[in-house]
């Protein structure tokens, strides 16, 4: 069965010299054609070292469909590759922050961006067509401040599709849990949205290796509501990153249920102060 993602994955993991002159002009062409000078809503990618992974996300969002005006721009984090090269290539207005970490890196996109909403995209990640239509429709609904959706992993040879299935259905059930009283830890970066002028007011954390998009919502929490799109139109895919680092499948299921299980009374219980683990800081 044909997969909406399919034909990206012809560029995904190739290095830019392979890609086809042909999808480049695609994608310049159809993003300029979205660009808007009045945007509602910016989508903005960050992106370090993404040369094999940028063209074909940047791909996915040039077949969006979306009936508000939007604005697309990047975020170079001083790569060391050809990722300034393939913004330049299809002609997505980008800026490049020196300063190395996710928080910098996003704080730039939305430092940058003119839209009402701001949505943060990742540049190794692949979204449906009516994934930012999907998305503002949450941030029109009245009291809600921010919004985060769900997300898949790739099939690959090494990951059956009855294990990946598994696996993200006990991931989105803890998610689903864990939203009703801390909210914020459901929240992940691949599938933020939050109305920009507040998330600006409060700033994005930069002196921390990872967890930026939890803080953010955490200070969101006060301005309104932090709501949750499960529909698969929503639902964006992407590589394996901390799943794959844990090895096999079955492995990272097993020290992600641990550590749901060391905290499952937090499953009842709000908190508005998290304390910084120390290796989680940049120093």
């Amino acid at each position: 069965m044909k997969r909406w993602y399919d034909k990206y994955l012809q560029v995904y993991e190739k290095p830019f010299a392979e890609a086809p002159a042909s999808v480049v002009e695609e994608v310049r062409g159809k993003l300029a054609k979205l660009q808007s000078e009045r945007p509602l809503v910016t989508v903005s990618l960050i992106g370090y070292n993404e040369e094999r992974h940028l063209l074909a996300c940047l791909w996915s969002l040039s077949d969006m469909q979306c009936r508000y005006p939007v604005e697309i721009i990047g975020v170079d984090n001083e790569s060391q590759d050809r990722t300034a090269e393939i913004y330049q290539a299809t002609g997505v207005p980008y800026y490049t922050e020196t300063q190395h970490s996710c928080g910098f890196a996003r704080l730039c996109g939305l430092n940058h961006a003119k839209g009402k909403y701001h949505i943060n995209i990742d540049s190794d990640t692949l979204y449906p067509p009516r994934y930012v239509e999907t998305m503002v429709e949450a941030l029109e609904r009245p009291g809600v401040v921010a919004v985060s959706s769900l997300w898949s992993y790739i099939p690959d040879k090494d990951h059956s599709w009855l294990g990946l299935k598994c696996y993200e259905f006990a991931r989105d059930t803890h998610l689903w849990l864990q939203a009703f009283k801390r909210p914020e830890l459901s929240v992940r970066g691949l599938v933020f949205a939050y109305h920009t002028e507040p998330a600006r007011k409060i700033g994005i954390r930069t002196e921390i290796k990872r967890g930026e998009d939890g803080s953010l919502a955490l200070d969101l929490k006060k301005h309104g509501k932090i709501a949750f799109v499960r529909k698969s139109k929503a639902r964006a895919v992407t590589g394996y990153g901390t799943v794959g680092a844990d090895g096999t499948l079955l492995n990272s299921f097993k020290v992600r249920a641990v550590k749901a299980m060391k905290s499952i009374t937090g499953l009842f219980t709000k908190k508005e102060k998290y304390e910084d683990e120390e290796s989680n800081l940049i120093k």
